[in-house]
């Protein structure tokens, strides 16, 4: 038999918080000054020259939180790039997307099927996008505007 209709997506809550908890630690990594308004970051994934760019920019600072926007710069024409925008607590060291270029606002959960065909645990897939995307960032990439030293942003392990 298959799984009941009447089963629930239940958000897995400490594996969310892991994952950003982790994402806090690679986007301050990636983008040191993300508590100030002006800071941005501009990272090669490939190249030279650089055809694909992640591109880090603190849009919107407060106290406690910022909110970053994660951005690819180039890439392909027949496949959009994506656009996230992440709220990082300062002060629970976790960064959080809270919308993505195909919708405004992310829920916990969806009911599925919806008429966006959003997945049910949608927020944690892209949670987790996000920390494979600064991650590659962090292993691969250099970055532009500066001083160039051909070696990862971080030590392969």
């Amino acid at each position: 038999m298959g799984m009941r209709l009447a089963e629930r997506y239940r958000v897995d809550l400490p594996g969310l918080q892991a994952t950003c908890e982790a994402n806090y630690a690679r986007l301050l990594s990636l983008l040191p000054r993300m508590r100030e308004q002006t800071s941005q970051r501009r990272i090669a994934l490939d190249g030279p020259p650089a055809t694909q760019v992640l591109w880090l920019q603190t849009t919107a600072c407060g106290l406690y939180t910022s909110l970053v926007e994660v951005r690819e710069e180039g890439g392909y024409a027949w496949l959009p790039a994506p656009l996230l925008q992440v709220r990082v607590y300062h002060d629970a060291r976790m960064a959080e997307v809270i919308s993505a270029a195909h919708c405004r606002t992310l829920r916990p959960r969806y009911a599925y099927p919806n008429p966006a065909m959003h997945q049910p645990d949608e927020k944690l897939q892209l949670n987790l996008f996000l920390g494979e995307w600064l991650t590659h960032g962090l292993r691969t990439g250099y970055p532009l505007d500066e001083p160039l030293h051909w070696q990862p942003l971080t030590p392969e392990h």
